[in-house]
C-alpha cells in the first residue's frame, strides 16, 4: 500500500508540486476549467482563459460544468465553490475578485459584477505574462508549459464601482474587459446616461402645447432641444414620472437611469417659483436636487443619476440628495496643466467636489482629458492623472468617467487610456511607472526617446505658465511648450525613435501615429507666420494627409472635421503666397465694437492677412448678441470689385452665422454708397466651417473707406445649446480685391 501511495504522489507532483499548478505541460492540458455554465459572466471568464492559454501554448483546456467532480489542479471559476475556508465573501466588492492557489486548486471567485472576468485578466497579466496595450494589441510569450505559482491568496477590489473611458480601444471587446471598463448601456436604462431631459420630455412633442414645462429665460418660456425643465411645475414631475416608469418597465433588468439637464449653460428656469428655490439654496442645483429627491422617493428601488454641470456644479446649501440620487459632477471648466487642487479653475471645482462630498457618498465624476477643438494636438497632462483621481476618490466619488481620445490619432491616445484604466482600478499605482511600462511594451526600442519627449514637453508646459484646457490651440503655446527650439528638439527625438524601430513595421507605425499631434502643431503654428516657407509647408501638408489616411484618423475636432478636409483647406486658405488683399494692414475704426476683450486684437487681426483656424481663441474677433459695424481705411483711394468678410461657424461654442453682412463705400468717410449685401443661410451642422460673406460688383469701384455692417441673429434659436441667450458671431479677415 505504501508503495502504491508513493507512485500516486510522484505522478501528481508535476501538476501541483509545492502548490504550483501546471495548467499546460509539454503542450498538453494539465488543468480543467470548472464553471457554472448558467452564469454568463463566469462562463465568459472561462472562455477568456481558455482562449489565451491556447494562444500561449496551443493547448485547449476543457471547460466543464460545476456538476463535474473536482480534481487537484483544476481551475474553479465562480461563487458556486462557496463556502471556501478563510474567505469572507463580504470582503469582495462589486467587480472585485478572490484569486487563490493555496489548496491545489486555482480559484477565481467574485461576489457581483464582472469580478470573475477581471480575476482571469489578473491571472493572465500578473502570472502568465500577457500584456494588453491598445485595441487588438498585446504581447505574450509562446511556450509549451504554463505554470501558476502556489501560495497565491489575494482579494482585489476596484477603487470605483464604475470605470469608463471614451477611448477608441473600447471597440475591442477583449480590450474593454482587460482594462475593466464599462459602457453606459450596461447599467443605464435605455442607455439614458447624460443630457437626457429632451430624451425624456422632447420639446418637439410637448413644447408647442405646454411651453410652461420648459425654462423661463429672459422674460419668456423658451422650449427647445437644449432648454431645461421648469422643475417646480408639479405637472412636469407627474409627466416625467410616468415616462420613467414606462422606461423601467421596458428595461426590466435596469436599476439606474440618468435624469439630467440638457447640454448648454445658463438655460435653467428662472420663473418665480424656480428662482425662489434656487435663491434659497444658493445654486440652480437646488431645484434640481429637490426634483431628483421626489423621483427617488417615488421609485425607491431605482437609482437616479443627474448632472452637476456648468450652472449646476455647486451643491445646494440646504437640501441633500437622497442615497439613491447619483451626482454626476463635471470638471469641464478646469484647466489641465496642474492638478485640480493647484489652479484657480481647479480650486473652484474642488469647492464643488468637497461640498457634494459632504452631503453624498454617491458621486460620479466626469473628468475631461481631451482637446475638443484640436483632437490631434499635444495634450501633456499625464503628470496630473494620478493626483486628480486620488482627489476624486478621497471626496466620496464612487464612479468615474474619463473622457479621453475618442478618435485614433489623439495625443498618445493609447497610453492615456492605458494609464487611466489602471489608475481607475488602483489610484495607488505610480503613474510614471505606468508610462514607462506602456512605452517599453508598446514602442519597443523607441521608448526612451518618446519618454524624453513627454518629460521635456511637461516641463516646458509648467515652465511657460500657459494654461492647458479642453478648447486649446497649439498656437496658444507657440511661445511656450511649442516654441521653435522645442519643436526642433521634439522632431529630433521622434527622428531617433523612428530610426530605432525602422526594422519593425508595426512599431514604426505606432511611433509615426504618435507623431501626428506634433506635425499638426507645426502646421497650425506655421499658418500664423507670414514668413513660413511655402514649399516646405506643401510637403508637410501632403505628409500629414498621407499619414492620417494610412492610420485611419477620422477627425481633428469634436465636430467631425476630417484630416483630408483640413489639408485641402490649408492649401487654399492658409498657405503663404502672393497676397492680393489691398486692405492688408488697413486701419479699423469701430462703430459698433466687438466684445471688450476682442477690441485691441481686432484693430489688427481683421486686416493682417492671416486667417483663423477652427479654434476661436486665436485670430477671430467676436460680437455677442449685437450687430457689428466698422470702417476700413485703405489709406488712399483704391480700385476694387469685391469685398469678403470671413466668418466662423462653430455651434458648440455658441458661434453662429449672422443674418447678413452689408458693404458700403466712400471717398470722404461722410457719404457712403451701398456696394451690396450677402445673406447667410441658417446652418445646423455641427462641423466647424469657414463661411465667406462676399459681394462682387459688375464694375470696379474706387474708394478709400469701406463700411462693414453685420446684422446678427441676436439670441440663440430654440434648437441650439444656448437657447434664449445671446448668440456670438466671429470674423477674422476682410479681403478687398
Amino acid at each position: 500500500m505504501k508503495s502504491f501511495l508513493h507512485i500516486i504522489l510522484v505522478c501528481l507532483c508535476p501538476l501541483f508540486c509545492s502548490g504550483q499548478i501546471n495548467i499546460v505541460k509539454n503542450g498538453a492540458p494539465g488543468s480543467r476549467i470548472i464553471v457554472d455554465k448558467q452564469d454568463s459572466t463566469d462562463l465568459k471568464a472561462a472562455f477568456l482563459l481558455q482562449d489565451f492559454t491556447k494562444r500561449i501554448s496551443g493547448a485547449k483546456i476543457e471547460v466543464l460544468g460545476k456538476e463535474s467532480r473536482f480534481k487537484p489542479g483544476d481551475i474553479l471559476i465562480g461563487s458556486f465553490q462557496l463556502p471556501v475556508s478563510g474567505l469572507d465573501l463580504n470582503q469582495i466588492g462589486e467587480d472585485g475578485f478572490y484569486l487563490s492557489t493555496d489548496d491545489s486548486y486555482l480559484r477565481i471567485i467574485s461576489n457581483k459584477g464582472k469580478g470573475s472576468i477581471y480575476g482571469v485578466v489578473s491571472l493572465l497579466e500578473n502570472y502568465l505574462g500577457i500584456h494588453y496595450y491598445a485595441k487588438n494589441t498585446y504581447t505574450l510569450n509562446k511556450r509549451e508549459d504554463i505554470t501558476v505559482p502556489g501560495g497565491i491568496k489575494r482579494i482585489d477590489n476596484p477603487a470605483f464601482r464604475h470605470r469608463q473611458t471614451y477611448s477608441y480601444g473600447n471597440e475591442d471587446p477583449v480590450y474593454k474587459d482587460w482594462f475593466r471598463l464599462e459602457d453606459p448601456k450596461d447599467i443605464f436604462a435605455s442607455n439614458l446616461w447624460v443630457h437626457t431631459f429632451n430624451d425624456i420630455l422632447p420639446s418637439a412633442v410637448y413644447g408647442k402645447e405646454h411651453p410652461e414645462y420648459y425654462s423661463f429665460i429672459n422674460e419668456k418660456r423658451q422650449p427647445g432641444t437644449h432648454s431645461q425643465w421648469c422643475l417646480t411645475n408639479p405637472e412636469v414631475f407627474e409627466v416625467v414620472s410616468t415616462k420613467i416608469d414606462s422606461i423601467f418597465r421596458s428595461n426590466p433588468g435596469s436599476k439606474m437611469i440618468s435624469v439630467s439637464q440638457n447640454d448648454g449653460n445658463g438655460t435653467y428656469c428662472t420663473c418665480l417659483q424656480c428662482k425662489a428655490v434656487d435663491d434659497y439654496e444658493g445654486s440652480p442645483s437646488g431645484s434640481l436636487i429637490r426634483f431628483m429627491n421626489k423621483l427617488a422617493e417615488r421609485f425607491p428601488d431605482k437609482e437616479f443619476s443627474t448632472l452637476a454641470y456648468l450652472y449646476s456644479v455647486q451643491p445646494p446649501k440646504h437640501v441633500k440628495p437622497l442615497p439613491n440620487v447619483n451626482i454626476m459632477l463635471c470638471d469641464i471648466d478646469c484647466k489641465r496643466e496642474v492638478p485640480v487642487t493647484d489652479n484657480e479653475s481647479g480650486r473652484e471645482f474642488m469647492k464643488a467636489l468637497e461640498g457634494w462630498g459632504k452631503v453624498s457618498d454617491n458621486i460620479f465624476i466626469w473628468d475631461y482629458g481631451i482637446n475638443f477643438d484640436n483632437l490631434v494636438s499635444p495634450f501633456p497632462n499625464f503628470h496630473i492623472l494620478q493626483k486628480n483621481i486620488r482627489e476624486f476618490k478621497k471626496n466620496s466619488a464612487t464612479m468615474l468617467f474619463e473622457q479621453v481620445n475618442g478618435v485614433k490619432g489623439a495625443d498618445f491616445a493609447e497610453m492615456r487610456a492605458y494609464m487611466l484604466a489602471k489608475l481607475m482600478w488602483n489610484p495607488k499605482l505610480d503613474s510614471d511607472s505606468l508610462m514607462q511600462s506602456f512605452m517599453n511594451g508598446y514602442y519597443g526600442q523607441a521608448a526612451p526617446y518618446l519618454y524624453q519627449y513627454q518629460k521635456i514637453m511637461e516641463g516646458a508646459l509648467l515652465g511657460s505658465g500657459i494654461p492647458l484646457w479642453i478648447y486649446d490651440s497649439p498656437i496658444s503655446h507657440k511661445n511656450g511648450m511649442l516654441s521653435p527650439y522645442l519643436l526642433k528638439t521634439y522632431n529630433e527625438l521622434f527622428d531617433r525613435a523612428e530610426n530605432a524601430v525602422k526594422g519593425d513595421t508595426a512599431l514604426l507605425k505606432r511611433v509615426r501615429l504618435s507623431r501626428l499631434p506634433l506635425q499638426y502643431s507645426e502646421l497650425e503654428i506655421a499658418r500664423t507666420s507670414p514668413d513660413s516657407n511655402r514649399d516646405n509647408l506643401i510637403v508637410k501638408v501632403a505628409l500629414f494627409k498621407e499619414r492620417t489616411a494610412e492610420y485611419n484618423v477620422s477627425s481633428l475636432t469634436e465636430r467631425g472635421n476630417p484630416p483630408s478636409e483640413y489639408c485641402d483647406i490649408y492649401l487654399k486658405r492658409f498657405l503663404p503666397g502672393e497676397n492680393r488683399n489691398i486692405a492688408k494692414g488697413a486701419k479699423i475704426t469701430w462703430v459698433i465694437p466687438p466684445s471688450e476683450k476682442y477690441k485691441a486684437l481686432g484693430e489688427k487681426a481683421l486686416t493682417d492677412g492671416l486667417f483663423g483656424g477652427t479654434t476661436y481663441v486665436e485670430s477671430w474677433i467676436g460680437w455677442e448678441g449685437t450687430d457689428a459695424e466698422f470702417i476700413i481705411d485703405l489709406g488712399e483711394e483704391k480700385t476694387f470689385s469685391s469685398v469678403e468678410a470671413d466668418f466662423l461657424h462653430q455651434l458648440g461654442a455658441w458661434i453662429l452665422l449672422p443674418e447678413k453682412v452689408s458693404y458700403s463705400v466712400s471717398s470722404d468717410n461722410k457719404t457712403y454708397t451701398c456696394l451690396g449685401s450677402f445673406e447667410f443661410t441658417e446652418d445646423r451642422d455641427l462641423a466647424v466651417k469657414f463661411v465667406g460673406g462676399k459681394v462682387v460688383t459688375d464694375q470696379p469701384v474706387s474708394a478709400q473707406y469701406i463700411k462693414v455692417f453685420i446684422k446678427g441673429i441676436g439670441q440663440c434659436p430654440s434648437w441650439h445649446y444656448g437657447v434664449g441667450h445671446p448668440a456670438w458671431f466671429f470674423i477674422d479677415e476682410v479681403v478687398v480685391q
